[in-house]
């Protein structure tokens, strides 16, 4: 069994998810996004760190998986989302929490089945997958598609290594 903290990170609105692997099943346990006040970036990084220790007090999960950083257009944004994306991280370490850093096309790949899939097909896919009665938010899609992309990822390695299970972190 793991629980896997998904994140989508943005300076204003971040994505999170909870996904229960048991017995090679994706099970759903949460979902949401934690929406940054418009203050400054140093109150919004705060908000991001506290939220984020808040659900792993409340949950403990056993991993964080997390979107990288991607270079659009704009440089500015791009530096706001690697702060926001550090707060974050921050908070999973010291909670002790090991953190798994995948690219947006890995995530799409993952769980859509092609890299330049969209924010509709992943929310489909989401829903699919995890057997939702609705559609989940954009952002909290976005969180759940990284959890679970980590999950794929995971038991893909576990395969390779020849091994059986996957408990917090190590291979038994």
């Amino acid at each position: 069994m793991a629980l896997i903290l998904g994140i989508d990170p943005g300076s204003r609105k971040t994505g999170f998810g909870l996904v229960d692997i048991t017995g090679g099943r994706a099970c759903y346990v949460t979902s949401g996004v934690i929406r940054v006040p418009d203050t400054s970036l140093a109150e919004r990084l705060k908000v991001i760190f506290d939220s984020v220790t808040q659900l792993t007090g409340q949950y403990v999960p056993d991993q964080l998986a997390i979107e990288e950083v991607f270079m659009g257009k704009n440089a500015s944004s791009a530096l706001k989302l690697g702060q926001a994306r550090g707060a974050a991280i921050t908070a999973a370490a010291v909670a002790g929490i090991p953190v798994f850093e995948y690219a947006t096309r890995t995530v799409k790949q993952s769980v859509v089945g092609q890299g330049g899939a969209d924010k509709i097909q992943i929310q489909h896919m989401v829903k699919v997958l995890l057997r939702l009665p609705a559609t989940p938010q954009e952002d909290a899609a976005d969180a759940l598609a990284v959890a679970l992309c980590h999950a794929n990822t995971q038991a893909q390695l576990i395969k390779l290594a020849g091994a059986r299970r996957f408990r917090r972190g190590r291979v038994v």
